[in-house]
Protein backbone atom coordinates (compact mmCIF):
# COMPACT_ATOMS: atom_id res chain seq x y z
CA UNK A 1 0.00 0.00 0.00
CA UNK A 2 1.52 3.50 -0.80
CA UNK A 3 2.48 5.73 2.46
CA UNK A 4 -0.24 7.75 1.84
CA UNK A 5 -3.38 5.48 1.06
CA UNK A 6 -1.91 4.04 4.33
CA UNK A 7 -1.94 7.49 5.99
CA UNK A 8 -4.90 8.37 5.05
CA UNK A 9 -6.24 4.72 6.27
CA UNK A 10 -4.97 5.40 9.64
CA UNK A 11 -6.92 8.59 10.11
CA UNK A 12 -9.65 7.05 8.66
CA UNK A 13 -9.60 3.93 11.60
CA UNK A 14 -8.74 6.38 14.65
CA UNK A 15 -12.22 8.50 13.47
CA UNK A 16 -13.61 5.08 13.67
CA UNK A 17 -12.51 4.05 16.49
CA UNK A 18 -13.19 7.70 18.43
CA UNK A 19 -16.85 6.54 16.94
CA UNK A 20 -16.52 3.35 18.13
CA UNK A 21 -16.14 4.89 21.72
CA UNK A 22 -18.84 7.19 21.84
CA UNK A 23 -21.14 3.70 21.24
CA UNK A 24 -21.94 3.77 17.48
CA UNK A 25 -19.23 1.21 15.99
CA UNK A 26 -22.44 -0.13 14.10
CA UNK A 27 -22.87 2.91 11.84
CA UNK A 28 -19.14 3.97 10.45
CA UNK A 29 -18.80 1.92 7.07
CA UNK A 30 -15.24 1.49 5.27
CA UNK A 31 -15.43 1.49 1.54
CA UNK A 32 -12.83 0.21 -0.57
CA UNK A 33 -13.35 1.20 -5.25
CA UNK A 34 -12.08 2.31 -8.41
CA UNK A 35 -13.33 5.94 -9.26
CA UNK A 36 -14.34 6.92 -13.34
CA UNK A 37 -10.59 6.99 -14.36
CA UNK A 38 -9.26 3.51 -12.36
CA UNK A 39 -8.10 5.29 -9.57
CA UNK A 40 -8.46 3.61 -5.72
CA UNK A 41 -10.71 5.52 -3.46
CA UNK A 42 -11.95 4.87 0.13
CA UNK A 43 -15.13 6.15 1.43
CA UNK A 44 -15.85 6.18 4.99
CA UNK A 45 -19.38 7.22 6.02
CA UNK A 46 -20.29 7.69 10.11
CA UNK A 47 -24.01 8.17 11.32
CA UNK A 48 -24.61 11.73 13.01
CA UNK A 49 -24.68 10.78 16.65
CA UNK A 50 -27.29 13.39 17.42
CA UNK A 51 -29.37 14.28 14.09
CA UNK A 52 -31.46 11.28 12.56
CA UNK A 53 -31.90 13.60 9.30
CA UNK A 54 -30.83 16.48 7.39
CA UNK A 55 -33.45 19.16 6.88
CA UNK A 56 -32.31 20.35 4.10
CA UNK A 57 -32.18 17.30 2.15
CA UNK A 58 -35.78 16.12 3.62
CA UNK A 59 -37.16 19.28 2.33
CA UNK A 60 -35.55 19.25 -1.09
CA UNK A 61 -36.48 15.79 -2.23
CA UNK A 62 -40.11 16.04 -2.37
CA UNK A 63 -39.26 19.24 -4.34
CA UNK A 64 -37.15 17.67 -6.97
CA UNK A 65 -39.61 14.83 -7.29
CA UNK A 66 -42.55 16.87 -7.97
CA UNK A 67 -40.35 18.73 -10.66
CA UNK A 68 -39.64 15.11 -12.00
CA UNK A 69 -43.25 14.40 -12.25
CA UNK A 70 -44.13 17.52 -13.88
CA UNK A 71 -41.58 17.20 -16.51
CA UNK A 72 -42.82 13.75 -17.15
CA UNK A 73 -46.10 14.82 -17.80
CA UNK A 74 -45.52 17.70 -20.00
CA UNK A 75 -43.34 15.24 -21.79
CA UNK A 76 -45.87 12.42 -21.91
CA UNK A 77 -48.30 15.29 -23.86
CA UNK A 78 -45.83 16.38 -26.09
CA UNK A 79 -45.32 12.33 -26.72
CA UNK A 80 -49.26 11.77 -27.38
CA UNK A 81 -50.63 13.14 -30.99
CA UNK A 82 -54.00 13.68 -31.19
CA UNK A 83 -56.02 11.64 -33.82
CA UNK A 84 -57.30 14.41 -35.43
CA UNK A 85 -54.02 16.28 -35.87
CA UNK A 86 -52.72 12.90 -37.56
CA UNK A 87 -55.61 12.62 -40.09
CA UNK A 88 -54.85 16.39 -40.78
CA UNK A 89 -51.12 15.44 -41.06
CA UNK A 90 -52.00 12.93 -43.28
CA UNK A 91 -53.96 15.03 -45.54
CA UNK A 92 -51.75 17.64 -46.12
CA UNK A 93 -48.91 15.15 -46.98
CA UNK A 94 -51.44 13.75 -49.95
CA UNK A 95 -52.48 17.10 -51.26
CA UNK A 96 -48.61 17.84 -51.00
CA UNK A 97 -47.92 14.69 -53.01
CA UNK A 98 -50.90 16.23 -55.56
CA UNK A 99 -49.09 19.12 -55.63
CA UNK A 100 -45.77 17.34 -56.68
CA UNK A 101 -47.31 15.31 -59.54
CA UNK A 102 -49.83 17.98 -61.04
CA UNK A 103 -46.27 20.50 -60.69
CA UNK A 104 -44.78 17.33 -62.92
CA UNK A 105 -48.07 17.22 -65.15
CA UNK A 106 -47.70 20.64 -65.94
CA UNK A 107 -44.23 20.59 -66.89
CA UNK A 108 -44.19 18.04 -69.35
CA UNK A 109 -47.44 19.85 -70.57
CA UNK A 110 -44.59 23.04 -70.85
CA UNK A 111 -42.47 21.06 -72.44
CA UNK A 112 -44.73 19.79 -75.01
CA UNK A 113 -45.95 23.19 -76.01
CA UNK A 114 -42.23 24.46 -76.38
CA UNK A 115 -41.82 21.66 -78.65
CA UNK A 116 -44.56 22.45 -80.72
CA UNK A 117 -43.83 26.01 -80.50
CA UNK A 118 -40.55 25.59 -81.98
CA UNK A 119 -42.16 23.00 -84.37
CA UNK A 120 -44.72 25.90 -85.83
CA UNK A 121 -41.74 27.81 -85.75
CA UNK A 122 -39.99 25.85 -88.16
CA UNK A 123 -42.92 25.46 -90.18
CA UNK A 124 -42.90 29.29 -90.10
CA UNK A 125 -39.64 29.30 -91.78
CA UNK A 126 -40.36 26.55 -94.41
CA UNK A 127 -43.45 28.65 -95.64
CA UNK A 128 -41.70 31.57 -95.75
CA UNK A 129 -38.93 30.13 -97.89
CA UNK A 130 -41.41 28.05 -100.08
CA UNK A 131 -43.08 31.86 -100.79
CA UNK A 132 -39.30 33.23 -101.50
CA UNK A 133 -39.11 30.33 -104.02
CA UNK A 134 -42.60 30.57 -105.39
CA UNK A 135 -41.72 34.43 -106.54
CA UNK A 136 -38.57 33.11 -107.65
CA UNK A 137 -40.41 30.90 -110.02
CA UNK A 138 -42.98 33.91 -111.08
CA UNK A 139 -40.05 36.45 -111.44
CA UNK A 140 -37.28 34.95 -112.82
CA UNK A 141 -33.48 36.51 -111.57
CA UNK A 142 -32.64 39.29 -113.10
CA UNK A 143 -31.58 43.29 -112.36
CA UNK A 144 -32.94 44.55 -108.75
CA UNK A 145 -34.85 47.85 -109.58
CA UNK A 146 -38.14 49.02 -110.32
CA UNK A 147 -40.66 46.37 -111.63
CA UNK A 148 -39.56 44.22 -109.02
CA UNK A 149 -42.10 43.49 -106.62
CA UNK A 150 -40.50 43.47 -102.88
CA UNK A 151 -41.33 40.51 -99.97
CA UNK A 152 -41.16 42.18 -96.46
CA UNK A 153 -40.20 39.92 -93.56
CA UNK A 154 -42.79 41.16 -91.22
CA UNK A 155 -42.31 40.81 -87.39
CA UNK A 156 -42.68 37.47 -85.84
CA UNK A 157 -46.85 36.57 -85.47
CA UNK A 158 -47.42 39.03 -89.00
CA UNK A 159 -48.36 37.63 -92.53
CA UNK A 160 -45.59 38.67 -95.30
CA UNK A 161 -46.67 41.66 -96.87
CA UNK A 162 -46.00 42.74 -100.82
CA UNK A 163 -45.08 45.70 -101.54
CA UNK A 164 -44.60 46.95 -105.26
CA UNK A 165 -41.98 49.35 -106.77
CA UNK A 166 -43.17 51.88 -109.51
CA UNK A 167 -42.99 50.23 -112.56
CA UNK A 168 -39.98 51.74 -115.50
CA UNK A 169 -41.92 48.97 -117.93
CA UNK A 170 -45.43 47.87 -118.24
CA UNK A 171 -46.20 45.41 -121.55
CA UNK A 172 -48.89 43.89 -119.59
CA UNK A 173 -51.25 45.85 -116.79
CA UNK A 174 -52.84 43.60 -113.42
CA UNK A 175 -54.32 44.95 -110.52
CA UNK A 176 -53.33 43.58 -107.24
CA UNK A 177 -55.41 43.80 -104.49
CA UNK A 178 -54.89 43.29 -100.30
CA UNK A 179 -57.53 40.71 -99.09
CA UNK A 180 -57.83 40.44 -95.45
CA UNK A 181 -58.33 37.05 -93.55
CA UNK A 182 -62.07 37.71 -93.41
CA UNK A 183 -62.51 37.53 -96.78
CA UNK A 184 -60.45 34.63 -97.38
CA UNK A 185 -62.84 33.00 -95.09
CA UNK A 186 -65.78 33.61 -97.20
CA UNK A 187 -63.78 31.92 -100.25
CA UNK A 188 -63.57 28.16 -100.31
CA UNK A 189 -62.70 25.53 -103.01
CA UNK A 190 -66.39 25.89 -104.14
CA UNK A 191 -66.17 29.70 -104.77
CA UNK A 192 -67.50 32.79 -103.73
CA UNK A 193 -71.18 32.44 -102.04
CA UNK A 194 -73.78 33.20 -104.74
CA UNK A 195 -72.08 31.25 -107.52
CA UNK A 196 -73.78 28.79 -109.35
CA UNK A 197 -71.30 26.14 -107.90
CA UNK A 198 -71.92 27.13 -103.99
CA UNK A 199 -75.39 25.36 -103.80
CA UNK A 200 -75.83 21.85 -101.68
CA UNK A 201 -74.42 18.87 -102.70
CA UNK A 202 -72.77 15.92 -101.25
CA UNK A 203 -69.20 15.80 -98.99
CA UNK A 204 -66.27 14.68 -101.33
CA UNK A 205 -63.25 16.59 -100.22
CA UNK A 206 -62.34 18.10 -97.13
CA UNK A 207 -58.82 20.18 -97.44
CA UNK A 208 -55.62 20.51 -94.76
CA UNK A 209 -56.57 22.45 -91.54
CA UNK A 210 -55.51 26.42 -91.27
CA UNK A 211 -54.48 27.74 -87.91
CA UNK A 212 -56.11 31.06 -87.19
CA UNK A 213 -55.90 31.44 -83.28
CA UNK A 214 -54.63 29.70 -80.37
CA UNK A 215 -55.29 29.83 -76.95
CA UNK A 216 -52.92 31.02 -74.65
CA UNK A 217 -53.51 28.99 -71.19
CA UNK A 218 -54.99 25.64 -70.06
CA UNK A 219 -58.51 26.44 -69.70
CA UNK A 220 -58.55 26.74 -73.81
CA UNK A 221 -57.27 22.90 -74.51
CA UNK A 222 -60.63 22.75 -75.25
CA UNK A 223 -63.18 24.88 -76.72
CA UNK A 224 -65.42 25.95 -79.38
CA UNK A 225 -65.23 28.88 -81.83
CA UNK A 226 -67.63 30.21 -84.37
CA UNK A 227 -69.20 32.86 -86.51
CA UNK A 228 -72.89 33.55 -87.14
CA UNK A 229 -73.95 32.59 -90.77
CA UNK A 230 -76.90 34.60 -90.67
CA UNK A 231 -75.90 37.74 -88.30
CA UNK A 232 -78.45 39.80 -87.08
CA UNK A 233 -77.77 43.57 -87.05
CA UNK A 234 -75.08 45.25 -85.29
CA UNK A 235 -73.18 42.07 -85.49
CA UNK A 236 -71.89 40.70 -89.04
CA UNK A 237 -70.15 38.21 -90.62
CA UNK A 238 -66.89 39.30 -89.46
CA UNK A 239 -67.67 38.38 -85.59
CA UNK A 240 -65.66 36.14 -84.30
CA UNK A 241 -67.11 34.09 -81.01
CA UNK A 242 -64.58 31.79 -78.40
CA UNK A 243 -65.64 29.55 -75.88
CA UNK A 244 -62.79 28.05 -73.76
CA UNK A 245 -64.73 25.12 -71.94
CA UNK A 246 -61.96 23.50 -69.69
CA UNK A 247 -63.55 23.89 -65.96
CA UNK A 248 -66.54 23.64 -63.84
CA UNK A 249 -67.95 27.43 -64.17
CA UNK A 250 -67.54 28.00 -67.86
CA UNK A 251 -69.55 31.17 -68.41
CA UNK A 252 -66.74 33.68 -70.31
CA UNK A 253 -68.25 33.97 -74.20
CA UNK A 254 -65.58 36.36 -76.33
CA UNK A 255 -66.64 38.69 -78.97
CA UNK A 256 -63.84 39.99 -81.50
CA UNK A 257 -64.80 42.24 -84.28
CA UNK A 258 -62.92 39.91 -86.83
CA UNK A 259 -60.83 36.78 -87.48
CA UNK A 260 -57.40 39.01 -86.99
CA UNK A 261 -58.39 39.91 -83.50
CA UNK A 262 -58.73 36.82 -82.77
CA UNK A 263 -55.68 35.90 -84.11
CA UNK A 264 -53.87 38.39 -81.86
CA UNK A 265 -56.21 37.01 -78.40
CA UNK A 266 -57.87 40.72 -77.91
CA UNK A 267 -61.45 40.55 -77.19
CA UNK A 268 -63.47 43.06 -77.80
CA UNK A 269 -66.15 42.31 -75.52
CA UNK A 270 -66.23 39.31 -72.48
CA UNK A 271 -70.29 38.39 -72.34
CA UNK A 272 -71.03 36.52 -68.62
CA UNK A 273 -73.76 33.84 -69.29
CA UNK A 274 -76.25 33.54 -67.22
CA UNK A 275 -76.07 30.19 -66.38
CA UNK A 276 -72.59 27.95 -67.40
CA UNK A 277 -72.53 25.53 -70.45
CA UNK A 278 -71.44 22.53 -70.69
CA UNK A 279 -69.18 20.63 -73.47
CA UNK A 280 -67.88 22.36 -76.79
CA UNK A 281 -71.61 21.69 -78.24
CA UNK A 282 -72.27 25.57 -78.81
CA UNK A 283 -73.54 27.14 -81.84
CA UNK A 284 -73.82 31.18 -82.73
CA UNK A 285 -77.08 31.78 -85.31
CA UNK A 286 -79.68 34.26 -85.64
CA UNK A 287 -78.03 36.71 -83.17
CA UNK A 288 -77.89 33.76 -80.35
CA UNK A 289 -75.54 31.92 -78.46
CA UNK A 290 -77.12 28.28 -78.46
CA UNK A 291 -75.90 25.94 -76.00
CA UNK A 292 -76.54 23.32 -73.32
CA UNK A 293 -76.85 24.54 -69.90
CA UNK A 294 -74.21 22.60 -67.55
CA UNK A 295 -75.61 19.13 -66.02
CA UNK A 296 -79.09 19.32 -67.81
CA UNK A 297 -80.79 17.72 -70.99
CA UNK A 298 -81.96 21.46 -71.99
CA UNK A 299 -80.78 23.81 -74.29
CA UNK A 300 -80.68 27.39 -74.21
CA UNK A 301 -80.48 30.23 -76.34
CA UNK A 302 -78.70 33.47 -75.05
CA UNK A 303 -79.76 36.80 -76.95
CA UNK A 304 -76.22 38.36 -77.83
CA UNK A 305 -77.65 42.29 -78.22
CA UNK A 306 -80.12 41.64 -74.94
CA UNK A 307 -77.43 39.89 -73.24
CA UNK A 308 -80.13 37.13 -71.54
CA UNK A 309 -81.60 33.74 -72.03
CA UNK A 310 -84.71 34.04 -74.33
CA UNK A 311 -85.20 30.42 -75.05
CA UNK A 312 -84.96 27.20 -72.85
CA UNK A 313 -86.02 23.82 -73.96
CA UNK A 314 -85.45 20.07 -72.15
CA UNK A 315 -84.59 17.48 -75.08
CA UNK A 316 -87.06 14.48 -74.17
CA UNK A 317 -84.85 11.22 -73.04
CA UNK A 318 -81.65 12.44 -74.03
CA UNK A 319 -78.66 11.71 -71.99
CA UNK A 320 -76.54 14.38 -70.84
CA UNK A 321 -73.23 14.53 -68.64
CA UNK A 322 -71.35 11.49 -69.39
CA UNK A 323 -74.28 9.70 -70.95
CA UNK A 324 -73.92 9.15 -74.36
CA UNK A 325 -70.78 11.30 -75.40
CA UNK A 326 -68.44 11.35 -78.70
CA UNK A 327 -65.09 8.68 -78.07
CA UNK A 328 -62.94 11.94 -76.89
CA UNK A 329 -65.51 12.24 -74.06
CA UNK A 330 -66.13 15.91 -71.81
CA UNK A 331 -69.56 15.46 -71.47
CA UNK A 332 -70.26 15.54 -75.63
CA UNK A 333 -73.71 14.31 -75.24
CA UNK A 334 -75.87 17.06 -76.77
CA UNK A 335 -74.27 18.90 -79.55
CA UNK A 336 -75.73 21.44 -81.53
CA UNK A 337 -75.40 22.13 -85.40
CA UNK A 338 -76.25 24.64 -88.05
CA UNK A 339 -75.89 23.93 -92.05
CA UNK A 340 -78.10 25.56 -95.15
CA UNK A 341 -81.39 24.21 -93.44
CA UNK A 342 -81.48 25.69 -90.35
CA UNK A 343 -80.18 24.46 -86.51
CA UNK A 344 -80.15 20.96 -85.36
CA UNK A 345 -79.30 18.94 -82.03
CA UNK A 346 -77.02 15.86 -82.20
CA UNK A 347 -77.64 13.25 -79.35
CA UNK A 348 -78.94 10.04 -78.07
CA UNK A 349 -81.43 8.41 -75.86
CA UNK A 350 -81.56 5.08 -74.38
CA UNK A 351 -84.46 4.52 -76.52
CA UNK A 352 -82.35 4.75 -79.53
CA UNK A 353 -79.52 2.19 -77.27
CA UNK A 354 -76.65 5.11 -77.86
CA UNK A 355 -77.12 5.40 -81.10
CA UNK A 356 -77.09 9.33 -82.81
CA UNK A 357 -80.31 11.03 -82.88
CA UNK A 358 -80.87 14.12 -84.65
CA UNK A 359 -83.41 16.62 -84.10
CA UNK A 360 -84.45 19.43 -86.41
CA UNK A 361 -84.97 23.10 -83.65
CA UNK A 362 -87.09 25.84 -83.95
CA UNK A 363 -84.18 28.61 -83.43
CA UNK A 364 -86.67 30.83 -81.88
CA UNK A 365 -88.61 28.74 -79.26
CA UNK A 366 -86.22 25.77 -79.58
CA UNK A 367 -89.58 23.31 -80.38
CA UNK A 368 -88.23 20.44 -82.21
CA UNK A 369 -89.75 19.91 -85.54
CA UNK A 370 -88.98 16.52 -87.05
CA UNK A 371 -86.76 13.62 -85.37
CA UNK A 372 -84.24 11.06 -87.17
CA UNK A 373 -82.91 8.18 -85.62
CA UNK A 374 -79.74 6.62 -87.19
CA UNK A 375 -77.55 3.28 -87.14
CA UNK A 376 -74.76 4.99 -85.96
CA UNK A 377 -72.89 4.13 -82.87
CA UNK A 378 -71.90 7.80 -80.89
CA UNK A 379 -69.53 6.82 -79.05
CA UNK A 380 -68.13 5.31 -81.92
CA UNK A 381 -67.48 8.30 -83.88
CA UNK A 382 -65.20 11.68 -82.18
CA UNK A 383 -67.49 14.05 -83.78
CA UNK A 384 -70.09 15.05 -86.37
CA UNK A 385 -71.32 17.74 -87.95
CA UNK A 386 -74.34 19.33 -91.15
CA UNK A 387 -74.04 19.88 -94.28
CA UNK A 388 -77.33 20.39 -96.94
CA UNK A 389 -79.08 18.10 -94.34
CA UNK A 390 -76.63 15.56 -94.20
CA UNK A 391 -74.22 14.11 -91.09
CA UNK A 392 -71.14 13.33 -91.40
CA UNK A 393 -68.89 11.62 -88.65
CA UNK A 394 -64.85 11.16 -87.94
CA UNK A 395 -63.66 8.15 -87.07
CA UNK A 396 -60.55 9.30 -84.70
CA UNK A 397 -60.20 12.82 -82.69
CA UNK A 398 -56.90 11.78 -81.87
CA UNK A 399 -55.41 9.76 -85.20
CA UNK A 400 -53.44 12.37 -87.54
CA UNK A 401 -54.61 10.76 -90.42
CA UNK A 402 -58.40 10.09 -89.55
CA UNK A 403 -61.54 10.09 -92.19
CA UNK A 404 -64.60 11.08 -92.19
CA UNK A 405 -66.32 7.61 -92.06
CA UNK A 406 -70.08 7.78 -92.36
CA UNK A 407 -72.98 9.85 -93.48
CA UNK A 408 -76.40 9.84 -92.91
CA UNK A 409 -78.92 11.97 -95.18
CA UNK A 410 -82.18 13.14 -94.03
CA UNK A 411 -83.73 13.26 -97.10
CA UNK A 412 -83.81 9.67 -97.28
CA UNK A 413 -82.87 8.25 -93.88
CA UNK A 414 -80.09 6.08 -95.20
CA UNK A 415 -76.63 6.14 -94.16
CA UNK A 416 -73.15 5.04 -96.08
CA UNK A 417 -69.74 4.54 -95.34
CA UNK A 418 -67.21 7.14 -96.56
CA UNK A 419 -63.41 7.15 -96.31
CA UNK A 420 -63.07 10.70 -96.80
CA UNK A 421 -59.64 12.15 -95.23
CA UNK A 422 -59.41 14.47 -92.89
CA UNK A 423 -56.07 15.75 -90.67
CA UNK A 424 -56.00 15.91 -86.73
CA UNK A 425 -53.02 17.59 -86.85
CA UNK A 426 -52.61 18.54 -83.15
CA UNK A 427 -53.59 15.10 -82.50
CA UNK A 428 -56.62 16.33 -79.77
CA UNK A 429 -60.16 17.28 -81.99
CA UNK A 430 -62.98 18.80 -79.71
CA UNK A 431 -64.65 21.10 -81.80
CA UNK A 432 -66.07 20.63 -85.21
CA UNK A 433 -68.70 22.63 -86.69
CA UNK A 434 -69.41 23.78 -90.35
CA UNK A 435 -70.64 27.21 -91.32
CA UNK A 436 -72.49 27.39 -94.08
CA UNK A 437 -72.13 30.76 -94.96
CA UNK A 438 -68.16 30.53 -95.34
CA UNK A 439 -68.51 26.80 -96.10
CA UNK A 440 -65.66 25.70 -94.35
CA UNK A 441 -65.01 23.35 -91.28
CA UNK A 442 -64.49 25.40 -87.13
CA UNK A 443 -62.47 23.23 -85.39
CA UNK A 444 -60.88 23.32 -81.94
CA UNK A 445 -57.71 20.96 -82.19
CA UNK A 446 -55.55 20.81 -78.71
CA UNK A 447 -55.28 24.59 -77.96
CA UNK A 448 -55.56 25.50 -81.76
CA UNK A 449 -58.75 27.28 -83.38
CA UNK A 450 -58.57 26.03 -87.38
CA UNK A 451 -60.82 25.63 -90.27
CA UNK A 452 -60.83 22.86 -92.95
CA UNK A 453 -62.02 23.97 -96.66
CA UNK A 454 -64.46 21.50 -98.23
CA UNK A 455 -65.41 20.88 -101.55
CA UNK A 456 -69.27 19.44 -102.23
CA UNK A 457 -70.62 17.67 -105.30
CA UNK A 458 -73.05 19.25 -107.71
CA UNK A 459 -76.67 18.39 -106.15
Amino acid sequence: MPGGAGAMLGVWLLLWGSVALGGRADTAFLRRAHDSSGHCTYSFTVASPVESACPEAAGGVPELRAELAALAARLSRLETRDPQQVASAARLEAAYGELLRAKSRLEEEKGRLEREKEELGRRLESSAQEISRLRAARCPPGREGPGRDTLRVPAKGKSPRWEPQPLTYQELQSERTEVPVSRLLEETALGRPGKEDSGCGQLVWVGEPVVFGRADSIAGKYGVWMKDPEPVPPFTRDNTWRVDTVGTEVRQLFQYEEAEQLARGYPAKVHILPRPLESTGAVIYRGGLFFQPRHSRSVARYDLRGESITAEREIPGAGYHGQYPYSWGGYTDIDLAVDETGLWVIYSTDKARGAIVLSKLDPDTLEIRRTWETNIRKRGVANSFLICGTLYTVSSYSAPNATINFAYDTATGTSRALSIPFENRFRYLSMLDYNPAERQLFAWDSFNMVTYPVRLSRA
